[in-house]
């Protein structure tokens, strides 16, 4: 991989540690973001309101520095509400052109709210714009910078017209409330987000970087175990269609990007799942993927790798990502919650790790644990 690529890849993998810093179970909304920047995809996410699936997406945008739109639709959205309204000085001159301006045609990052309730003129604008980047009205042509689009609803829907429109999302995050377990993390969590300001952490030239390197990617090594997986989803009855099989090869390849390597392996087959339409669905893919996910594992999204895969590689990788971000972040001023989200840590190492079976790694960041909770009660390791 090109030294600058390689200088990227870290700069993102910072910047979505940021982004994720404070938000409690939205780590995977947070990687995949950065993965369909980087393949070229657009991102669907599906779950209850008050969820912070904006937030996360928002959080996302500002790490990266980006220009950033985001909407709430309507069933009376008009499209100048998202695209820009008609420039009247121009209008007089018998020209129809738009001022697009802080408006959807001039963002890198995008989030659109309950997106399949825009109305017909609302989707037929959007699928230009997701699909061919391209913004076309009276005498407006542009193209437009979008990276990445991300759609949220509260379901899928069950009109066919827009279960198409929907199909445009290649990637598939489902996100529900946070559970009973979590909500003291919650809570701290909240609090400390609502006080903080996200400083930029990476750049959208650092997505373009690491976009460019996963085209360019090698994939024929893994073209193989990738067609295999597709051939495992249809026998247990999961079909993608032919767009969506052929479009897997950029999220391979984004992922191994991400990763910082030239070329593509198993360790990065996991995004399959999430281009899987439904939660249902994943999660039975998750199962009878189990063989080939095994290997899979990536150093920037570790927790989107874990949560598709459930390999033991991935959960490790997880473990020590989030080991070392405690122990980095310390007590801050509030050393109790601190000590304890470090035994759960601990705790889910024991539970999902044999002694003698655990990666030099995690045990590392394990032993690492034990001394900071031990200084912390002012007790010898």
């Amino acid at each position: 991989m090109p030294p600058g690529v390689e200088v990227a890849a870290r700069a993102v993998r910072t910047a979505l540690g940021a982004a994720a810093r404070g938000l409690v179970d939205r780590d995977v909304l947070v990687d995949l973001v950065a993965l369909a920047a980087v393949a070229g995809e657009h991102l669907l996410v599906l779950g209850p309101p008050g969820t912070a699936k904006s937030q996360a997406v928002r959080r996302v945008s500002r790490a990266l520095g980006g220009r950033y739109f985001e909407y709430l639709l309507g069933r009376f959205t008009e499209p100048s509400e998202i695209v820009g309204p008609i420039d009247l000085r121009r209008l007089r001159d018998g020209v129809i052109e738009t001022q697009t301006a802080g408006m959807l045609p001039d963002a890198e990052i995008a989030f659109l709210d309950e997106v399949f309730l825009g109305s017909t003129a609302i989707l037929n604008t959007l699928l230009s714009l997701l699909n061919e980047r391209t913004f076309r009205r009276g005498a407006t042509a542009l193209a437009v910078p979008l990276r990445v689009c991300v759609g949220a609803a509260n379901h899928l829907p069950d009109d066919e017209m827009l279960a198409a429109f929907a199909d445009r999302f290649l990637l598939r995050c489902f996100v529900a409330p946070v559970g009973d377990a979590q909500l003291e993390e919650l809570l701290e969590g909240g609090w400390r987000v609502e006080r903080e300001n996200e400083a930029e952490a990476a750049s959208i030239a650092d997505l373009d970087a690491l976009a460019a390197a996963a085209r360019a990617m090698g994939l024929a090594a893994v073209r193989p175990q990738l067609a295999e997986a597709v051939r495992v989803l249809r026998a247990a009855g999961i079909a993608l269609t032919d767009r969506r099989v052929v479009k897997l090869q950029r999220l391979v390849a984004a992922a191994a990007a991400l990763d910082g390597r030239v070329a593509a392996t198993d360790a990065d087959l996991w995004p399959i799942v999430y281009a899987v339409p439904t939660a249902e669905a994943q999660a039975q893919a998750r199962e009878v993927l189990r063989p080939i996910l095994a290997a899979s594992a990536n150093a920037a999204l570790v927790a989107a790798a874990a949560e598709a895969s459930r390999s033991p590689a991935a959960r490790a990788a997880r473990l020590v990502d989030a080991a070392r971000g405690l122990l980095a972040a310390g007590p801050d001023g509030e050393p109790a919650a601190w000590r304890l989200q470090l035994e759960a840590i601990a705790r889910e190492i024991d539970a999902g790790f044999a002694a003698d079976a655990m990666p030099p790694e995690l045990a590392g960041a394990r032993a690492a644990i034990v001394a900071a909770i031990a200084a912390a009660r002012g007790a010898p390791p």
